[in-house]
Parts: C-alpha cells; sequence; structure tokens
C-alpha cells in the first residue's frame, strides 16, 4: 500500500502542472484526473489559533475541499493515513530577492561628479528611484533555490529586487516547479523602499539625510504630478500607482525604523518594516509607531576573545547583543508588535528552523512562530484569502511533519505546493532518531540512533569512549538486530516487531540461549549526539550562565535601565554663577523643581527636596556647543549639490553615541548639530539637549528655531577636492556668491508664487531658502576670510535679512565694526590655526577682539574631544585678551543661547529657565576643574560618583561576557573575527562619506 501511495504521488507530481495550463496547447494525452487526497488521522494545525487531532486534510485540484475531525472521504480519493503526524501550513517568505535578475553595479562612464540618472528614457531625475520596476515582468524561477527552501517548509515568497531607495514592486511567488504564471500568486504584493541608494552611480544621495530629503521630495512631487500637464514623468506614474500597497521599507537599525516611521508619518503611510534583529533595543518607541515588522534570525556569532588584545576590539554593545539577539522576537511578541520572520540576512539558510528555535527558548511562544510564518505575512500582503491557513478554499500548501515543526530533529516528510506533492522523505520511515534504552535478557544498554530517517545508523554507548556498530534490518514492520558487545565473545541476534518508538521480541544471546528483549525511546540527541537528558555539565552551566545582560538605553555603555526623572534637588552653599545681574554669588543655594530653576538665594530650604552640598564647588549654567557634528547617523554633509537645504540634521539625530555621555562629563548640555561645509547652502541643523538615553525626537528642543549651515572658502568651491570634481558649480569664490544670489532670488519668486495662490510644486529647498528671507530661519556660515564675510552680510542686506552667526570666523577680528554693525554674531575657536591655507591669519586674540566691538562671541567645538573641555577653551579668551571671567565664561553658555534663540531658557542661572547646570569641584575655567553633576532639565544625567561605580559594574560585565564567549567556543560554537572599529562615527566639517553606504557598496 505504501508503495502505491508513492507511485501516486509520483504521477501526481507529473500531472499536476497541467491544471494552470487553461490557456497553454497541450502536448500528448489530457491528464483528467482531479487530484483529489484525504490525508487522515493527522494533528492539523489550521492556523496558529486551531489545532485538530486525529483530522483530515482534503484536497482536490489544488485547493482544500475540507479540514475537519469528521470529514466523509469521498470515492476515488487517495488516502495517506498520517497517524503520528503533523500537517502545517507551507510557511511564507516574507522578504526575498528568489528569481530576481542578478543587481550589478554599472562602471561609471566617466571620473568625476554625476549629477543626474543615467538611465535612458522618461524616468526620475534621481537613478536611485525605481518604482517602475515590476518583479513580476522580470520573475525567473531558480529550481535549487525553491527545493531549498521547500526543504525548509516554505511554500510561497514574496520577492522583489534589492536595489535602490525606491525599488518598484515586489511578486507573491510559489517555491514550485512550473511555468511563471502557474507559480504567480500575486502580480503587485507591495511597493518596496529604503534609505540606501544600492547601485546608483549617480552622487546624490550620499548620505542617510539626503535620502530622507530625496523621499520627502518624491512624495510632494508626485502628489503635484496628478494635476499638472507640465512634464511627463513614468517614474512619477509608477510611484502614484504604487500607492495603494503595502508599503514595506528596509531599515538598518533600530533607530532608522524611527526615521523611516516618521518619514511615513508625514505622509500617512504606516511602513511594514524589515529590521535588522535589534528592534528589541528601541521596542518602546518602536511599537509607538504601529509599524509591523519583517524580522530577520541572523544572530551573531561569539567574537573570538581568545587574545586579549583582540578582545578590547569588541565594544559592549556588540557584545551584548550577541548574547540578546536570539531574545528579540519574544520581547515583540511580549510588547504585542505584530511581526512576520524572514530567513533574509542568513549566510546558511539551513540555520533558520534551529534559528527559530532558540527564539522559543529565549521566549517566543511556538504559537507565535507559527504565525509569524504563515497568517501575518499572508495579511501584510494581502494574499491570507489563498495562503497562510489551512482552511476550506485556500490553496493546498502544507508540509507534513514528525513532530512539531519547532522541535529539535523535526523531519519534513512533504511540502505539498499549491496541492503539488514535493517528498522530502518517505512519511512512511519507521525510524525515530534519539536515545533508547535497550534491554537484553538482564542487561540494559544505551542505545543510540543517529544520522537520517532514510539511513539511519544504530549503536550502543559502552562506555564514555566505546561505542558498538549495530547491524539491522527492517521490512515490514519487523526488525532484526545483531551486535557484539564484547569483542571475540560472540553475537546476540534480536527479532521483534516495532510499534513506533517501542520495539520488543525475542532472540538468543551470545550462548545461543533464547532471551526477551525490548527497546524504549527516552530522548533526542544534543548536537554532539549525547543525550540531552544526560549530557555534561548542562546543569553547572546553566547555574553559571543565569546572569543575561539587561536591554540599557541607549543599548551601549553607561546606558541606563530606567529612565532618569526630574527630581527636586537643592545644592547648597555654592559659588553661584549665575550669568545675571547678581553675577557671581558666594556661598549660594539653588532650588530646582518640575525641570526648573525654581529658586535662587542664600538659605534656602525645600521639603522633600534631595539635598546636595557645593560646599567648595562652583556652579554654572549648562554650556552650549554652538558647533557641534557629535550624535549624527550616516554623513554630516549633502555636498553633491550646490544647495542643500532641503535636508535636515534632525532626521539623523544619533541617540546612541556615547559621545553625548562624554560630553556631559564636561558640562555640555545642549548643542547645535550641524550640516558640513561641503557646498555653499549646507542642510539645516538639528539643536539637542543631551538627554542620554532619550530617543531622538526627544532630544530636539521643541519650539526652537530654525537654523541652517551656510559655508563660504576652500571646501565649498572644491579647491582641495581634487582634479575629478571640476564639474559641480562654484569652482570659484566669485562664483559662490553668484550662488548665493541666484538660490535667493529664485526662493524670492518661489514665494510670490505661493501666495498668489496658483497651483505650484512644493520644492523643499526653495521653501527651505524662502524661510530665510522672511526670517524664519537663521543662517549659521562656516567662514573665514574677510572678503567673504563682507560679501555674505552685503547679500543677505539685498534681500532684507541678517546673518545670525557666522562660525569659525577665524579672521572675524578685521571685520569686527562691521558685524557688530549688520547684526552678525561670531562663534570662533579659541586657538585654533595654520591647518589649511585660508585660516593662516587667525590669531588667539580674535574672539576678544570681536567682543570688544560688541559681537556676541561664542567659542565652539566643531570637534567631539574638544566639546568636553569648552570651559578650558573659554578660558582661554581671559588669557588672549583679558576678557573678565564671567563675560569668558557666558562665551560657552549664555552666549550660544543667544545665538540660537534659546536664552529665554538656558545659559543662565535664572528663576524659571530650564534647570540645565553643572556642579563643578573647581574653579569653573581652571583646567583642573571638573564637572561632578550635570543636570539636564532637573535630571542628573552625569554623577562622577556613579560613574566610577559603573566602570567597575561594566568591566565585570565585559568579563562575563567574554567568559561565556569563551565557553561557547569550547562549546564548539561558531566564532567570527573581533572587528576594530568605532561604533559610530566622528564626523567633522569636511568629512563626505556616509560609512554605512560605503560599507554596502563593497559588499
Amino acid at each position: 500500500m505504501k508503495k502505491l501511495v508513492i507511485a501516486l504521488l509520483g504521477l501526481f507530481f507529473i500531472g499536476q502542472a497541467s491544471y494552470g495550463q487553461t490557456t497553454f496547447p497541450r502536448n500528448g494525452v489530457a491528464d483528467h484526473r482531479e487530484g483529489l487526497y484525504a490525508f487522515t488521522n493527522a494533528t492539523i494545525h489550521v492556523s496558529d489559533q486551531q489545532v485538530l487531532e486525529k483530522a483530515t486534510l482534503l484536497i482536490r485540484r489544488g485547493k482544500i475541499e475540507a479540514v475537519g475531525t469528521s470529514v466523509s472521504v469521498p470515492d476515488g480519493a487517495v488516502t495517506i493515513d498520517l497517524a503520528g503526524k503533523h500537517v502545517y501550513p507551507s510557511f511564507i517568505e516574507a522578504y526575498s530577492n528568489y528569481g530576481m535578475p542578478e543587481v550589478k553595479r554599472e562602471r561609471r562612464s566617466r571620473r568625476g561628479p554625476q549629477m543626474l540618472s543615467n538611465k535612458e528614457g522618461a524616468y526620475s531625475w534621481n537613478q536611485a528611484l525605481q518604482p517602475e520596476f515590476g518583479a513580476h515582468e522580470h520573475f525567473k524561477a531558480d529550481s535549487k533555490i525553491a527545493k531549498n527552501m521547500r526543504d525548509m517548509g516554505f511554500g510561497a515568497t514574496v520577492t522583489h529586487r534589492m536595489d535602490g531607495i525606491s525599488r518598484g514592486t515586489s511578486v507573491v511567488v510559489h517555491f514550485g516547479e512550473a511555468r511563471p504564471h502557474e507559480l504567480l500568486v500575486k502580480q503587485q504584493a507591495a511597493h518596496h523602499l529604503s534609505f540606501n541608494k544600492g547601485t546608483s552611480t549617480q552622487n546624490y544621495p550620499s548620505s542617510l539625510m539626503g535620502s530622507i530629503a530625496l523621499l520627502r521630495q518624491t512624495y510632494y512631487d508626485a502628489q503635484w504630478y496628478v494635476d499638472q500637464e507640465e512634464e511627463q514623468n513614468l517614474s512619477l506614474e509608477a510611484w502614484n500607482a504604487a500607492q495603494d500597497l503595502p508599503q514595506v521599507f528596509e531599515i538598518g537599525d533600530r533607530l532608522e525604523a524611527l526615521r523611516a516611521a516618521t518619514l511615513g508619518a508625514e505622509f500617512g503611510k504606516i511602513y511594514i518594516l524589515k529590521t535588522s534583529g535589534d528592534a528589541y533595543q528601541r521596542i518602546n518607541e518602536i511599537k509607538a509607531t504601529g509599524a509591523p515588522l519583517i524580522v530577520p534570525v541572523n544572530y551573531p556569532a561569539a567574537y573570538d576573545v581568545e587574545d586579549p588584545y583582540n578582545a578590547s576590539l569588541v565594544n559592549l554593545a556588540q557584545m551584548k547583543h550577541w548574547e540578546l539577539a536570539a531574545s528579540n522576537l519574544g520581547r515583540l511578541e511580549a510588547t504585542g508588535i505584530e511581526f512576520a520572520i524572514t530567513t533574509q540576512g542568513l549566510k546558511n539558510k539551513r540555520d533558520f528552523l534551529g534559528n527559530v528555535r532558540k527564539a522559543i527558548e529565549e521566549g517566543l511562544s511556538e504559537g507565535a512562530a507559527l504565525k509569524a510564518l504563515t497568517s501575518t505575512p499572508a495579511k501584510l500582503f494581502g494574499i491570507a484569502d489563498q495562503l497562510g491557513s489551512l482552511e476550506k478554499g485556500k490553496m493546498a500548501s502544507f508540509i507534513v511533519t514528525d513532530k512539531s515543526i519547532f522541535a529539535e530533529g523535526v523531519t519534513i516528510y512533504q511540502n505539498w505546493v499549491k496541492g503539488q506533492p514535493f517528498v522530502l522523505k518517505d512519511v512512511a520511515s519507521p525510524w525515530t532518531l534519539g536515545q533508547y534504552e535497550l534491554k537484553v535478557g538482564g542487561q540494559s544498554y544505551d542505545l543510540q540512533i543517529k544520522g537520517n530517517v532514510d539511513k539511519p545508523k544504530l549503536s550502543v554507548k559502552l562506555n564514555d569512549t566505546t561505542d558498538i556498530a549495530i547491524k539491522h534490518t527492517y521490512a515490514n514492520g519487523t526488525i532484526t538486530l545483531s551486535m557484539e558487545p564484547e569483542r571475540g565473545g560472540g553475537k546476540v541476534r534480536l527479532s521483534g516487531a516495532m510499534d513506533g518508538k517501542t520495539w520488543s521480541g525475542n532472540g538468543k544471546d551470545a550462548a545461543g540461549k533464547w532471551i526477551d528483549w525490548s527497546a524504549k525511546y527516552v530522548s533526542e540527541l544534543d548536537k554532539k549526539g549525547g543525550n540531552k537528558k544526560k549530557g555534561k555539565g548542562k546543569k553547572e552551566e546553566a547555574t553559571t550562565e543565569a546572569e543575561e545582560s539587561q536591554v540599557t538605553y541607549p543599548f551601549t555603555a553607561y546606558g541606563w535601565t530606567e529612565r532618569p526623572t526630574v527630581k527636586t534637588y537643592l545644592i547648597k552653599n555654592a559659588t553661584v554663577w549665575t550669568n545675571e545681574k547678581a553675577g557671581k554669588m558666594e556661598g549660594a543655594d539653588v532650588l530646582v523643581r518640575d525641570g526648573k530653576i525654581a529658586e535662587v538665594g542664600k538659605g534656602l530650604r525645600a521639603r522633600g527636596a534631595q539635598e546636595i552640598d557645593g560646599t567648595g564647588m562652583h556652579l554654572t549654567p549648562g554650556i552650549i556647543d554652538e558647533h557641534s557634528h557629535i550624535a549624527i547617523s550616516r554623513g554630516v554633509n549633502e555636498g553633491t549639490q550646490v544647495s542643500s537645504a532641503e535636508v535636515r540634521i534632525g532626521d539623523v539625530v544619533n541617540s546612541e553615541d556615547v559621545n553625548i555621555y562624554r560630553q556631559l562629563s564636561g558640562g555640555v548640555t545642549a548643542a547645535q548639530l550641524l550640516h558640513g561645509s561641503a557646498n555653499p547652502i549646507g542642510g539645516q541643523s538639528g539643536i539637542i539637549k543631551m538627554r542620554w538615553g532619550f530617543a531622538p525626537e526627544e532630544m530636539k528642543i521643541k519650539g526652537a528655531d530654525g537654523f541652517i549651515k551656510f559655508a563660504l572658502g576652500e571646501n565649498v568651491k572644491q579647491s582641495n577636492w581634487g582634479d575629478d570634481n571640476r564639474i559641480r558649480f562654484p569652482q570659484t569664490r566669485m562664483g559662490v556668491e553668484q550662488v548665493f544670489i541666484d538660490y535667493f532670488q529664485r526662493a524670492k519668486e518661489y514665494g510670490e508664487k505661493k501666495a498668489s495662490g496658483e497651483s505650484y510644486r512644493r520644492d523643499l529647498d526653495l521653501e527651505t531658502l524662502l524661510e530665510i528671507i522672511e526670517r524664519k530661519r537663521f543662517i549659521t556660515c562656516h567662514s573665514y576670510q574677510q572678503g567673504e564675510i563682507n560679501m555674505l552680510m552685503k547679500v543677505a542686506e539685498q534681500f532684507d535679512f541678517t546673518i545670525n552667526t557666522f562660525t569659525h570666523i577665524l579672521e572675524g577680528y578685521k571685520v569686527a565694526d562691521k558685524m557688530a554693525k549688520h547684526g552678525a554674531g561670531g562663534s570662533s575657536f579659541a586657538d585654533w590655526w595654520a591647518y589649511k591655507f585660508e585660516v593662516y591669519e587667525a590669531i588667539p586674540y580674535n574672539g576678544a577682539l570681536m567682543h570688544e566691538q560688541g559681537v556676541l562671541v561664542a567659542y565652539n567645538s566643531d570637534d567631539s574631544e574638544m566639546a568636553r573641555r569648552l570651559n578650558q577653551e573659554a578660558a582661554k579668551a581671559v588669557r588672549f585678551g583679558g576678557v573678565s571671567e564671567e563675560d569668558a565664561l557666558k562665551f560657552v553658555t549664555l552666549n550660544p543661547a543667544k545665538l540660537l534663540h534659546l536664552d529665554d531658557r538656558m545659559g543662565s542661572i535664572k528663576v524659571g529657565k530650564d534647570a540645565d547646570l553643572v556642579l563643578w569641584n573647581d574653579h569653573p575655567l581652571s583646567v583642573y576643574a571638573k564637572a561632578e553633576k550635570t543636570f539636564v532639565d532637573g535630571m542628573l544625567l552625569f554623577d562622577r560618583g556613579e560613574d566610577q561605580k559603573m566602570r567597575e559594574v561594566l568591566q565585570q560585565e565585559r568579563n562575563r561576557l567574554i567568559q561565556k564567549m569563551l565557553t561557547d567556543k569550547k562549546n564548539g560554537g561558531k566564532t567570527q573575527r573581533p572587528k576594530g572599529r568605532r561604533q559610530y562615527e566622528h564626523y567633522h566639517c569636511d568629512s563626505l562619506h556616509d560609512e554605512v553606504s560605503e560599507l554596502n557598496q563593497k559588499n
């Protein structure tokens, strides 16, 4: 009977392809069979919510006709008894490039920048936008890959070409063996997006903020395109056509998930986020987006940390992620986030089920795992009426297993794809791999069955070093065994019946006497072939490794497990530098309540306040860095175009940068994060508080005025970029002036059209420049030489606005009187010079001389290290120019607050202002001064005493993780070479790279 069933399956396999060939001519005799099959006595997992025992699944012509415990088997059905077996819906791969053409990187036709797309046809100006690509038009089945996916339990996939920012639409196809039109499930499943431009050879965008700006502009262009008659654009037409589809966004990490969600919210989109497996590190913020996730299970291997010097290359976040990565899915389930699971990212797809099993061991339920592989992807991509569960009317795509699909050692016997059977292993195999207790007469043995169910290997374990092979035969339920327990002692011969996992019978021992025997299943084998229940060292390992890393915010060293809260503090008996009329107050008190400065005076009392003794210490306002490039993700410059006013540093704030914590340790409480200086008109600023551990959006100062970076000098005219960069205008300082005049004139005309009520295309670049003319956005300009400084002030006066701040401005002392008359401030370095030609005439008296002329002066860092010592930079104004101590302190506190239009909220110690305070152990302008405590909005975010304790805890944590990785390596676990790289990049004004994009291009 079994052979008959197998034969029928084979015939059905051949004939199945005929079901979908309605419009195709047939060569040969037609196959009129209906493909009627009844699978009986099975445990049927109809869905993750419904399991039926001893049930029947009836399929006809590739679809499910009935499922239940009382299904009548019609005449003519081929009946397959699946007693003891499980039936599940075939898995759906939610994210793949199966069957897509190979993505090839083009060679650039010329050296130097490429300003526009080189794609022929009426398509987008930007090569990274390819919404016109339809995966259904290019799909080509791959039998080898399809078989590998079927072997893992998959029956269908959502597939698209993974290239570009807009990647076009995906198609849903079966992992079957047939013509493409018979494999197609859904022609257009989703529109796919990412922040990576892929193989595009065009320069723009060269940064993450550029990618975000390009997407924002494309959304607005597409809205405008609907009712205009000015141009024909096939890309925008395709973009608009794809907007009613699910929108899938591939992101690189948990912060990019938040960025994508923010972008989507602007245009009423909730993306399906294809994540990188680290969502647990910002899980509450990701849940708040409402976005469903597609989650990989590509856990990192342990780092090879045998060499202590190599171990130092691995940062704590990498070590912790190695330990916690498998818990990601369980945490998502517990938080209530909807997710699908993908094989994408796995170097070896065979690790997939094992990695899902690891997730189950770390807290994921089997029901949630099944849902994430079946009904959730079916729902997300609009194919739940066809796939994802075993309900009447749906496609007959299912797998047959010997036990739970997520159990270790599970065997997948068959994978039926749209009613087409693929036999992986003989469903009738009597063998169950594992550990058995074999009793022969009065002797007991440990019997092990290894290998696979088709060709099992049997052996008896006599001791730790000796195994004896057992010869065996099986036929029609009868088994014979032959072994020699003692060398030269004669063979024991046994014969009996197999009833599942229990065997019994009679035989003869080595002396020829009749004996009874039996064998009973005990447990699965571990990876090394040992008995799981009796494996060496497991209990000891469990006790020594019970401790596990905690998720901290941010997920790096010095992160917190519980968010700091606003408390009531009373700082007593300190020298208080108010920066107000009261000046410097000796032996004074400051009360902090509800995040604000509540009282300033002497002899203050406050019930319930936490008192801090400031005796012998100095209390100052928090330092404000007017010019910083820390806490920025994937590029500080979008210098590929002469104007990049549309890009926003606020879109790429990196809350995980340890420099935030380090600068808190130097008394810095706020900063303006500036675009670089690669083009005349740069990008919009991000102004943040150093709220260590908070999410990016929470770090921004709400209600702050808008600022933008402009630049002058060598950088923008590309004089130091090499001979290949002679294409982008401008190439001279004269050209820079013309750029400003041209763009402001265009912005003025744009504003007039906007005000007229006529239909217009929203241009994010010109819209930002219009805000400058309307005095709603303010310029901070990178500058050095006096001629250019004068030029920009004149251009501003031509368009009736004022330059807010000249930053760097090392020749400010030459034009300080003109700056004061114009109303421009100067944010300078104390004593940086000679690092390029245009700063040769810088002097250390620059700040003092501008100050004397009435220019509002600040000192900035432009450097992650210098920012930690801005109090010492301020002291140089005393040394070089004789500025008073109080005015010098204002250079890094109140004055930058004024330059940023935030002096009503910070910069001095005044009742009602934000409680951004620093308690120093010495005179704040002394090189010996250390910030003992730093408060932001009344929260104690840095405490030097706690910092010392934390360092010890972090060292213990590192050592624990290193020992755990060494143990994992000893036990045969995979390892990877330690990677000597920074966790986050340190940018400067002239940094031109997006390190993630560059890495992707290399790979």
